[in-house]
Parts: C-alpha cells; sequence; structure tokens
C-alpha cells in the first residue's frame, strides 16, 4: 500500500495557487463577500498560513485582480490580419466569455467597492482600458502618439460601451450574447461612421476601413440591415431586395463616390 505525501510548495508557487482560488471564488461572489477563510479552506491551508503569503486581505485582493486585469487586458490582442469587422468580432467574442464566467468579479473589478476600491485597483481597471485602446488603434494602423483626436474619442467611446454593455447585461443576461457580440462591432462602425459626417480625415479611415470588409461580414451585415430600414429601400425596391442588392456589393463599395466634407 502506498501512502499520498501532500507536496510542500514554493513560497511563488503557493502564491499563484492562492491567487487562483481568490479568482475561483470571486467568479461566483463578489470579492466584497468572500472571505480569507473561505480562501484558505478552498487552497486547503490554514488562515494565518494565507497571512504568511500575503501581509493582509486587501494585497491578496489586488494581487488576484491584477491577474485578472492581465487576463481581460490579453483578450483585446488578435492577429492583424483579414477584415476589422471580423477581427473585433472575435475580440468581442473573447470578452464576453471572460465576462460570463467571471460575472461577479468582473462587476467589483470595473465598479469598485470596499475591497477593490484602492488606488492601485482603480489604476490597473484604468491599464486595461488603455491596452484595449491602444489594441484597436493598432488594428487600425494609427500609432497611438498622436491619433486624430476625432478617432481617440471613438474607440475610447467603444472601449467604455463595451464594458458599460458587459455590466448590464450581466443584470439577467435578457439580450442572446452572440447578438450582443455583434451588436457592439456594429456600434463601432456607428461611431466611425458618425464621426466620419462631421470630420474628412475620419472619413477617409471609414472609407479605408470598410474598402477590405466583405459583403458577408459583420459591416457589411451592418449596411444590410440599415439599408432594410429605408422606407421603399433602393428607387422602388422593398426593402428585402434593397438590403440584399446592397449588401451584395460589398461594405466597401456602398461609400465609393461619397463627396468629401465641406
Amino acid at each position: 500500500m502506498t501512502t499520498g505525501v501532500r507536496r510542500r510548495m514554493g513560497v511563488e508557487e503557493r502564491r499563484q495557487q492562492l491567487i487562483g482560488v481568490a479568482l475561483e471564488l470571486f467568479s461566483h461572489r463578489s470579492p466584497d463577500d468572500v472571505s480569507i477563510d473561505e480562501i484558505a479552506a478552498a487552497a486547503g491551508i490554514s488562515r494565518p498560513l494565507v497571512y504568511h503569503y500575503f501581509p493582509g486581505k486587501q494585497s491578496l485582493y489586488e494581487a488576484a485582480l491584477r491577474r485578472a486585469a492581465d487576463e481581460l487586458a490579453a483578450l483585446f490582442v488578435e492577429p492583424r490580419e483579414g477584415p476589422l469587422g471580423a477581427r473585433l468580432l472575435r475580440v468581442m467574442g473573447r470578452f464576453f466569455a471572460f465576462v460570463d464566467e467571471h460575472g461577479p468579479g468582473f462587476s467589483a473589478l470595473m465598479r469598485g467597492g470596499p475591497a477593490v476600491g484602492s488606488s492601485r485597483a482603480n489604476a490597473m481597471i484604468d491599464e486595461v482600458r488603455q491596452a484595449a485602446y491602444e489594441q484597436i488603434l493598432a488594428h487600425l494602423g494609427i500609432g497611438i502618439a498622436a491619433p486624430p483626436a476625432r478617432l481617440e474619442l471613438v474607440v475610447r467611446s467603444w472601449v467604455s460601451l463595451a464594458e458599460s454593455t458587459a455590466l448590464i447585461w450581466l443584470d439577467g443576461r435578457r439580450i442572446p450574447r452572440a447578438e450582443l457580440e455583434l451588436q457592439l462591432v456594429h456600434d463601432f462602425a456607428a461611431l466611425a461612421a458618425v464621426s466620419a459626417a462631421y470630420d474628412a480625415e475620419m472619413a477617409g479611415i471609414l472609407v479605408r476601413i470598410l474598402a477590405g470588409e466583405p459583403a458577408d461580414g459583420p459591416f457589411g451585415e451592418l449596411v444590410g440591415r440599415l439599408v432594410a430600414l429605408v422606407p421603399g429601400g433602393v428607387g422602388d425596391e422593398g426593402p428585402g431586395e434593397a438590403s440584399g442588392e446592397v449588401a451584395g456589393q460589398g461594405a466597401g463599395q456602398v461609400l465609393d463616390g461619397v463627396p468629401a466634407q465641406r
């Protein structure tokens, strides 16, 4: 008969285990509602031993949130290949999968609270937003040093919209996740289009984005949906016929001949 021997963990290995245990508990309940005793029990160690690795409850929470923030920021990293709409849709898919899995923890991280309301925790949130902002600019082929003012407004507004949408969605999940992911990609195109109506530089960026978009991609689908809303469609065709015709041309072709801003 063999006897199982529990392996003794090194300091860093134990710290990482405790962080992982805390994150797992945060996936089901807000950090404010999770005690050190629960984390110790889930990790199979005593409460005093937890304090041997972390000086206090706040430091463990911040370490766990640091890992969560790093994971969240990494979700926006995507190979810069293929149409932008498809890339953004993959990003939103990963983002909402994370939100779905870590609901209470995500909500606590973004909304703050006694356990996560320190200045360092707030700085982590800002880092996630900045990382997302920089990744989107990179996908657009724009340097982060001095992007056009209206483009910065569009991208930062969209990042904020994705965050607030996720928080609202967590309260009941009343809209199918896949629909919401696609809608947010459409929201990006809509924000860019409205900005393009006011600024020639943004119009040029939008035309460049849509030029490589296929008719069956997220942006092409948006064009079809919008055309379908126009009474009577284009000319004498019905809305359905008009949307199919325009969407079939490809998103980029729809803007051919758009006049420069006056």
